[in-house]
């Protein structure tokens, strides 16, 4: 009975110290949230002219590598090019739109940027030919007539035919008439336009919603829009009432509620922040600041930075040389050379022994050290070794392109290196 009892017992603390261990690991991983790569990732083979197809998340080639340039999916579709032939394939490696385009650009909400008669340059720059958009069939919805097109933004985008800017709907209905010298994306509701040296605003229709007098504009952001005029800027709200002075030498978007001002002088300028009835409520007192950003915004004073709240109260001591807006719970900062992350407590969480950091992306971040780039997760972990050249605007859906020794490549959240050896 007794050595049943001791049998027992080791049995029974061998299973508990296993399932702590399990926890354990799974605790650490859920932790880590790294983002999973898709389901068909870019792969490059090399060759005289690098050649590109598509692979499993175990490297297993599913999608022939014979194209010179290809996207990951967007919308079920890739992007796929053949020199200066561009198309797109399905899942299957179907080729479901004809690679006929000069240049194109990835699926968003259900269109599709493409360009003919235009060509690159010896530098890598695309101009020239005409505009206009097709949909997952191949139909072109809009004409490939214009001569620059943007990108939709609230069911309209903006065309440049012969000079002048309009608005087409995503049937193809030119439904802003082609006639204002500047333009930009609509903005909850309103569009940024300019005719004879004059700014001012236009909803879905044309309607002009507020005069076009204004010397300088900038675009919609939580119901208020900066306004230039005569020099100096103010606000003006969605009826186009003037609902600041205008006065400031500098103002920004607001951003959580507040704005961002500046008067300068010959010699300095101070910034601040107001509210929406244009109360200054964080006086105009600092070198410089950022916009706010999870509650905190970034000032400047007597060469230093540091963080302020809402209710400009300094929870971060200015003592950095140079600092950023926080995002995902962190924010970057420099000190003597050297960069890492602190959090809102002002805790250095990630020391600063970099000689550059850039913002968290899908819980990764690249880090700079020795002129070569590397990325860590939030606990400060090196997660992928600091072994590249460059790397092109971070995570997205699981993938980051990097660039290794003058050869471009996508890599996941883990490290793994879709390419040929």
């Amino acid at each position: 009975m007794k050595r049943l009892n001791q049998t027992f017992v080791f049995s029974l603390l061998f299973k508990i110290a296993f399932l702590m261990f399990f926890v354990s690991n799974a605790i650490f991983l859920l932790a880590q949230n790294l983002p999973q790569p898709p389901e068909l990732i870019p792969y490059r083979k090399p060759d005289y002219h690098d050649k590109w197809g598509f692979c499993d998340r175990n490297k297993k080639i599913v999608i022939e590598c014979k194209y010179v340039h290809v996207e990951p999916f967007y919308e079920d579709l890739a992007l796929v090019a053949s020199f200066a032939a561009f198309g797109f394939i399905d899942k299957t490696g179907k080729e479901v739109i004809p690679l006929k385009y000069n240049y194109a650009e990835s699926f968003k909400e259900g269109l599709a940027k493409v360009n003919v008669g235009g060509e690159f340059d010896i530098l890598g720059n695309f101009s020239g030919g005409k505009w206009g958009f097709v949909d997952k069939t191949g139909k072109e919805v809009i004409p490939l007539k214009y001569d620059a097109v943007g990108d939709f933004s609230e069911g309209l985008v903006i065309v440049l035919l012969n000079g002048k800017v309009g608005y087409v709907d995503k049937s193809g209905k030119e439904v802003i008439e082609i006639k204002y010298d500047e333009g930009d994306n609509f903005s909850e509701g309103l569009a940024r336009v300019k005719l004879n040296g004059k700014f001012g605003f236009i909803d879905k229709t044309g309607k002009e919603v507020t005069p076009l007098k204004y010397d300088g504009a900038g675009n919609f952001s939580e119901g208020l829009a900066v306004i230039l005029l005569n020099g100096k800027v103010g606000y003006v709200d969605k009826t186009g009432k003037e609902v600041t002075e205008i006065k400031y030498d500098y103002a920004d978007n607001f951003k959580e509620g507040l704005a961002r001002v500046c008067y300068s002088e010959l010699t300095s300028s101070k910034y601040g922040f107001i509210d929406k009835t244009g109360k200054e409520v964080i006086p105009l007192k600092y070198d410089g600041a950022g916009n706010f950003s999870e509650g905190f915004a970034p000032v400047g004073i007597n060469g230093k930075w540091g963080f302020i709240d809402k209710t400009g109260k300094e929870v971060i001591p200015a003592k950095y040389d140079e600092v950023d807006v926080f995002s995902e719970g962190l924010a970057r900062v420099k000190l003597n050379g050297k960069w890492g992350f602190i959090d809102k407590t002002g805790k250095e969480v990630i020391p600063l022994k970099y000689d550059g950091v850039f913002n968290f992306s899908e819980g990764l971040a690249p880090v700079l050290f020795n002129d070569k780039i590397g990325f860590i997760d939030k606990s400060g972990k090196e997660v992928i070794e600091i072994k590249y050249d460059d790397f092109y605007g971070g995570f997205s859906k699981g993938l980051c392109r990097v660039l290794l020794n003058r050869k471009i490549g996508f890599i996941d959240a883990y490290g793994n290196e879709y390419w040929e050896k």
